[in-house]
């Protein structure tokens, strides 16, 4: 009885390594957009710091070339709020992007093993119809030795 091979089992293992890669690329994807997250968090938390100092000492009385240097220093972190803001909306973007390969990619591995799977049941089928036919032609055979007797 011969074994059942897919002829197109290099190419599904290929695109199943493609999909582990990807899955791979859309992992660290996802781990620069959560650190990144973390620098945001860390920036805006540094200003509502800053922000508080400031209002504290506004309230007990402070120079105005104290209150010109918080306001600077406000102004200073509202920037890199920004900037590190737009780093992570890029970075998003490109693990969205990454997560959309991915897709794809496991689409196209489950397009192939669908296939595969219905050539091995049809497979299964016509061995299924040989055994029983070669069985059907054994019993016939045994009968005619039988009548022959």
């Amino acid at each position: 009885m011969k074994k059942f091979q897919f002829s197109l089992d290099n190419v599904l293992s290929y695109r199943q390594q493609v999909l582990e890669g990807q899955q791979n690329e859309y992992v660290k994807a996802l781990r620069r957009v959560q650190e990144q997250q973390a620098r945001v968090d860390d920036v805006r938390l540094r200003y509502q710091q800053l922000n508080q100092q400031f209002r504290e000492e506004a309230a007990s009385g402070i120079t105005a070339a104290d209150a010109m240097g918080f306001e600077n220093g406000l102004r200073v972190l509202e920037m890199e709020i920004t900037r590190e803001s737009q780093t992570l909306q890029k970075l998003q973007r490109a693990a969205e992007e990454q997560r959309a390969k991915v897709l794809q990619a496991h689409m196209d591995a489950a397009v192939l093993e669908r296939l595969k799977e219905k050539k091995r049941t049809a497979y299964q089928k016509e061995e299924q119809k040989r055994d029983e036919q070669f069985i059907d032609e054994l019993v016939s055979a045994n009968r005619v030795v039988r009548m022959e007797a």
